[in-house]
């Protein structure tokens, strides 16, 4: 079923577990969850601009308790939707939010919406002097300069990225054009591919010359499409749930997470589980954080 962008516009969006904790200000949440419905440039199925309402539906089916702690006592805002119609106001909206959030010392956490919404993160965090590494967890590279004629392309994330200055780290690629093969030699990108992961998650995840401070983009196409096809572009061979737990986990320890995205949910009438799985996963990030 399509949803216009009116029809986005007009829905009331709930708040992140919002009945079991209520609505909370947000000097007191650590975590700050910014929707961003912007879907511009998807190549193949449609349908993200409706995942961000969808993941804060099924947070309300949440158990507060993640199987090891309570995150939620850490606190948790739930921002107004961001309604971008372009690039240029897409990445001047975030950058509001999350001036915002980061000047509270808190951590933003944003609800895509396509990959695009993250350029807005990276973005952001270099305006207010941060300059995280970037941690990709996807089925694609995003290396692409430009894709169909547009530079903010999700196919081109990743490369605004570099084009930032911004260190990156990829896990779990299993799809790339020749160009972003010779793209990650020449810039001598980082990476542990899905069929390396498959054999074996090592003991390490991130190099030691990279940077401390992380934010962690997560394409759900980076998930196996058994758990996970609710996407535009689903890859086989993918992460599984646990596999995905255990590096993110490592890399929690390793470095300070400070600020991560969901992107590219692309919900499916009628089957319930990729959305939840999103705010499953959403909420065990925080508390692994």
């Amino acid at each position: 079923m399509k949803t216009s962008n009116q029809d986005c516009h007009n829905k009331k969006y709930p708040l992140f577990l919002e009945e079991e904790i209520g609505e909370i200000s947000p000097e007191k949440a650590l975590f700050h969850v910014i929707p961003v419905p912007y879907e511009k440039t998807v190549s193949y199925g449609g349908g993200t601009k409706n995942g961000p309402l969808k993941i804060l539906e099924a947070s309300s089916q949440l158990e507060v308790y993640d199987g090891n702690s309570n995150p939620s006592k850490k606190g948790i805002y739930t921002h107004q939707p961001l309604f971008a119609d372009s690039p240029e106001n897409l990445l001047e909206l975030m950058d509001g939010a999350i001036t915002k959030t980061l000047m509270l010392s808190k951590i933003p956490v944003i609800l895509g919406g396509e990959h695009t919404v993250s350029v807005g993160a990276f973005n952001s965090f270099i305006k207010n002097g941060r300059k995280p590494g970037i941690v990709q967890i996807d089925a694609h590279a995003d290396l692409r300069d430009s894709y169909e004629g547009s530079k903010f392309s999700h196919a081109c994330v990743m490369k605004r990225a570099l084009d930032f200055g911004l260190d990156i780290f990829q896990l779990g690629i299993r799809s790339l054009s020749p160009y972003e093969v010779e793209l990650r030699k020449e810039k001598n990108i980082r990476y542990i591919d899905a069929k390396d992961l498959n054999k074996k998650i090592p003991d390490k995840i991130l190099p030691d010359d990279f940077p401390e401070e992380i934010y962690l983009t997560i394409d759900v196409d980076g998930l196996d499409p058994s758990i996970m096809p609710s996407t535009g572009t689903p890859e086989p061979g993918g992460l599984m749930w646990y596999e995905t737990l255990e590096i993110i986990e490592k890399i929690s320890k390793e470095r300070k997470i400070t600020g991560f995205d969901i992107v590219e949910l692309a919900p499916i009438e009628n089957i319930h589980h990729p959305e939840f799985t999103c705010a499953r996963l959403i909420y065990q990030i925080m508390g692994l954080i």
